[in-house]
């Protein structure tokens, strides 16, 4: 991790005395993205298969996203970014978690919020765009499993931290025609934890109003002292926004 951020670091000094929007733009969107999930909780030495077991589904996934960007050289501009993510099922254990016993029935929770601050440079800015920054990803995650019946016991796994990652987005439009192609990332690896987070989209803008369809896919493996999530999210988007 710390090699990763030295050397984006060192690639955003070089770039910034050269590199600045024309003029100040400012944009907000939000998304829908129908996300399916796959992976393992793990709590002191026992894991749960989030999909198998818990039979998680999605109920609610929110994003909402923010920029502004200005002809200051020098100063970073910034991007604002909040996924929130809720999925719930009913399942039954193969094996004991924690404190629930193996082969009785779970009602289930997971709610996953991130909420990223990146500041960045736009190095390409015509109909190649190219932007590089970095990210401080505040990562909160919670999975309750809960006994039906019998004496109720009730599993809760934690993890939560601010998180260094690498930020691109690279953008290729079409002359004259308002569509464009693109993707975003935001990566880190770093002692055994890992957390990636990309998309590619399609674009149409219309004058102020900016519309996008895509696949957004997230993969975490994060441990928290006792606690760790081995998870992956993904599945297509869709997102309205205005840019001034």
């Amino acid at each position: 991790m710390r090699k990763l951020i030295l050397a984006l670091g060192g690639s955003l000094i070089i770039a910034a005395p050269v590199v600045s929007a024309d003029v100040i733009g400012v944009g907000a969107n939000i998304s829908y993205w129908d996300s399916d999930l796959s992976g393992k909780a793990g709590k002191n030495n026992d894991a749960v298969d989030v999909e198998n077991d818990l039979d998680l589904e999605s109920d609610t996934n929110a994003n909402l996203s923010a920029y502004f960007e200005h002809p200051v050289p020098v100063l970073p501009n910034v991007r604002l970014n909040y996924t929130g993510i809720e999925q719930s099922g009913r399942g039954e254990l193969s094996t004991q978690f924690d404190v629930v016993p193996g082969g009785v029935e779970v009602d289930s929770d997971l709610d996953l919020t991130q909420f990223d601050v990146t500041l960045y440079y736009e190095v390409l800015d015509n109909w190649v765009n190219l932007d590089l920054g970095l990210t401080a990803r505040s990562l909160d995650g919670e999975l309750t499993v809960q006994e039906i019946g019998g004496i109720g016991s009730v599993s809760q796994t934690e993890v939560d931290g601010v998180i260094p990652m690498g930020y691109l987005a690279a953008r290729f439009d079409l002359p004259f025609s308002g569509v464009s192609v693109g993707g975003e990332a935001n990566l880190i690896s770093f002692d055994g934890d890992s957390i990636y987070d990309y998309n590619a989209y399609g674009q149409y803008e219309l004058s102020l109003l900016q519309l996008r369809a895509g696949y957004r896919q997230i993969s975490i493996d994060f441990e928290d002292s006792d606690d760790r999530l081995d998870i992956e999210l993904g599945g297509p988007f869709v997102s309205a926004g205005l840019t001034f």
